[in-house]
């Protein structure tokens, strides 16, 4: 049952008014370091229920006239076509998939900077096709001996070598297709750029996890420390933070490792540092938008495991190592849960052991829980997806929605012309097939109408999907889990 636990009208409010306060905190401009996804954050809308997963972006819109963004690529990223894992583009596509999406959105996209550059070919044709569309590019260089080397860095042949980014407003958005493309050197490359020309500016960062004032082992920190187990992020009490005013709050490995050297980098450009934590820097206030903490804390339970399957998944896949899946293991003990505590992974598995072959489990956003079999027709999770919008519609489950009629001649196509050697229809060809039926079949039209209702189902498979059902699922906003088991045992597995 989908229960409310975060307030996004109070967060916008609150975040937007925050920002404003640390703008003028420095005299009127702010460098604003985004971390974590601007666009789709579905991870923040599973472990806060409310959380609109674009909800960063209609905060940003409410300020919009006073913001611009920046957004950089590490050259070498474009020199290696690093993907995205979860869109699957490469990052430089991915800068340009984010440009339209901010200014489909109303906000000012300034310029992109290239990070690392050394004229790497890949990234000298970026630039070129970038300047030819008509976006501002920037180039900063690698500097020897960087992040410790602060006498080098703070100087004329450190961050004085890096092109200045022309910024026309209060507020600089730098943002990134991912981690490791150069935000924080960004932001701090700008700072000195604008004292040396006697301009007053500050660096804050936007980090929305882990949530720096809730307890350390609260289940939604814990679930991103399990959200980035193949990244070796810890979750740790800022002793910065604590030192300085005897008040315990949270942050991450990596950022109190940093902040001896932001400290000194900041001393060296302004004679001495605005900060004395890492907590300190960051404008982050998710926390305080928290409006049913028991609903939050059982979302992140549920995200923990989640998230386990998603790594035994990939190491399954022989693309995590054992470590990911191990570390997953102790955050599941000590929130005292298991993945039988999945309810959909327990109905789906108890399915296959029935039926001796694979199924599929969802659980629909009203608490049922509907599963789905193999079949000569149709794979489990096609016949699951037919069976619960069939009991979204309240259409009796005896009446086909789909004849063998329709199915049978998409089966030819598929295995006689178009080389397939599993018959059985995708969730994908069901959908497709369902609405050409719909056209004379009052109950497909009925059962299609509901599919806007599958968002934040849960589902569970009892082996791994295909890419095509794992894609149209998440289209659906359906939460998916799979055992870390192949449906056959061929070594090559086509999508």
């Amino acid at each position: 049952m989908y229960r409310i636990g975060f307030d996004c009208d109070k967060y916008v409010k609150l975040q937007s008014m925050h920002i404003k306060e640390r703008i003028e905190k420095f005299g009127g401009k702010l460098y604003l370091e985004f971390g974590g996804k601007l666009f789709d954050d579905y991870h923040a809308s599973r472990v806060l229920p409310g959380f609109r997963p674009g909800i960063k972006i209609e905060m940003l819109s409410a300020i919009k006239d006073e913001a611009e963004i920046i957004i950089a690529i590490n050259s070498n990223d474009i020199e290696k076509n690093k993907v995205r894992g979860d869109l699957g583009i490469t990052y430089d596509q991915d800068v340009l998939r984010l440009i339209d999406a901010f200014r489909a959105s109303g906000l000012y996209v300034g310029s992109v900077v290239l990070t690392q550059y050394n004229s790497q070919p890949a990234a000298v044709a970026f630039q070129k096709r970038l300047e030819a569309l008509g976006v501002t590019t920037y180039k900063h260089y690698p500097i020897d001996g960087y992040p410790s080397n602060i006498k080098l860095i703070v100087s004329d042949q450190g961050y004085g070598k890096n092109e200045f980014i022309k910024t026309e407003r209060r507020l600089v958005v730098v943002t990134a297709p991912g981690p490791g493309s150069g935000k924080m050197a960004t932001c701090l490359s700008q700072l000195y750029h604008e004292h040396m020309r006697g301009v007053k500016a500050g660096y804050a960062k936007f980090e929305t996890f882990p949530i720096w004032n809730l307890p350390l082992k609260h289940p939604v920190n814990l679930a991103y420390e399990a959200a980035t187990a193949d990244l070796d992020d810890l979750n740790c009490i800022d002793p910065y933070h604590l030192e300085a005013y005897g008040e315990q709050t949270v942050n991450y490995n990596r950022d109190v490792e940093i902040f001896p050297v932001l400290n000194a980098i900041f001393e060296r450009i302004y004679g001495q540092s605005p900060y004395k934590s890492p907590t300190d820097m960051g404008v982050n206030m998710a926390g305080l938008a928290i409006c049913d903490d028991e609903v939050c804390r059982e979302a992140g339970k549920q995200e923990i495991i989640r998230r386990y399957y998603e790594a035994a998944c990939q190491y399954r896949k022989g693309m995590w190592e054992a470590s990911a899946v191990n570390k997953i293991e102790i955050l599941m003990n000590q929130c005292g849960i298991t993945p039988e505590d999945r309810a959909v992974a327990r109905a789906a598995n108890e399915k296959a052991k029935a039926t001796g072959a694979p199924a599929a489990a969802i659980e629909l956003p009203d608490g049922r829980i509907i599963t789905g079999k193999t079949s000569s027709l149709l794979g489990a999770s096609s016949a699951m997806l037919l069976n619960a919008l069939k009991a979204l519609a309240g259409i009796d489950d005896g009446i086909l929605l789909l004849s063998p009629s329709v199915i049978e001649p998409i089966q030819d196509l598929k295995t006689q012309h178009l080389g397939n050697r599993n018959p059985r229809l995708h969730t994908d060809e069901i959908l497709i097939a369902l609405s050409v039926c719909a056209v004379d079949d009052p109950n497909a039209g009925k059962a299609l109408e509901q599919l806007k209702y599958l968002k934040h189902a849960e589902m569970h498979s009892s082996v791994l999907l295909s890419q095509v059902d794992e894609k149209l699922l998440k289209k659906l906003g359906v939460n998916l889990t799979c055992e870390p088991l192949y449906q056959t045992k061929k070594l090559y597995h086509a999508n």
